[in-house]
């Protein structure tokens, strides 16, 4: 049985969206709080071709905007400290930093990661809601037919099939690798996508092609 019934319609409309262990029902339920933040910060999100067109950084402006969005209402960057104790000998197992976290409730935000940072983001999940600290975990990333625009921006080759989009991320979500968690996925689609280069700014000629194809594993 799925929950996704309680997403909004104006976000469903926005946003390819899957969920594991009905985290929808998890969120608006037990986190009403969480959840209108998050709500919010979809509604006002948007990506531009300027923002794809700058040079990268360590992390993108992209990803910067949601997290700062959350971050006016009380959430952060959270890193917990785990250990692993055998009669009197303790192992530190530090957990992964979680972009954005906020009562139980942890978000990643993958825009153009190499993809196995999402088994990364996983296990974490997995682990934190294992050790009862977490109730449910988010990512948002970027839909695959993307590619179309980063091709035609002549950005293709930053954005290829092993970077982190949802095709990739999905059926390690069904496949069980989040364990337990109940998961909540966001998929950034081209109606976020606005036009703003001024006619003075012009694209490549030949802007190279890079395909995204329909190979999940």
């Amino acid at each position: 049985m799925s929950t996704l019934h309680l997403v909004p319609p104006d976000i469903a409309s926005l946003y390819e969206i899957h969920e594991w262990r009905n985290a929808t029902g998890v969120l608006q339920t037990a986190h009403q709080e969480e959840w209108t933040e998050i709500m919010q910060a979809l509604r006002n999100f948007r990506f531009r071709a300027s923002d794809v067109l700058a040079p990268g950084k360590n992390k993108s402006e992209l990803a910067k905007g949601l997290d700062s969005f959350l971050l006016k209402y009380g959430w952060k960057e959270q890193q917990f400290r785990t250990a692993i104790k055998v009669d009197e000998t303790v192992r530190e197992s530090p957990t992964h930093k979680v972009d954005c976290y906020k009562n139980r409730v942890a978000l990643e935000v993958e825009w153009n990661n190499k993809d196995p940072f999402f088994d990364r983001d996983l296990n974490n999940f997995r682990l934190l809601f294992d050790l009862n600290v977490i109730d449910v975990g988010l990512i948002i990333t970027r839909c695959s037919d993307l590619q179309t625009i980063f091709n035609r921006l002549g950005k293709g080759k930053s954005y290829g099939n092993s970077t982190t989009h949802i095709r990739k991320l999905v059926p390690r979500i069904m496949g069980g690798g989040g364990g337990g968690c109940p998961i909540l996925v966001f998929g950034i689609s081209s109606k976020l996508y606005v036009e703003d280069l001024k006619p003075s700014e012009s694209l490549p000629i030949h802007a190279p092609t890079i395909e995204v194809d329909d190979d999940e594993s």
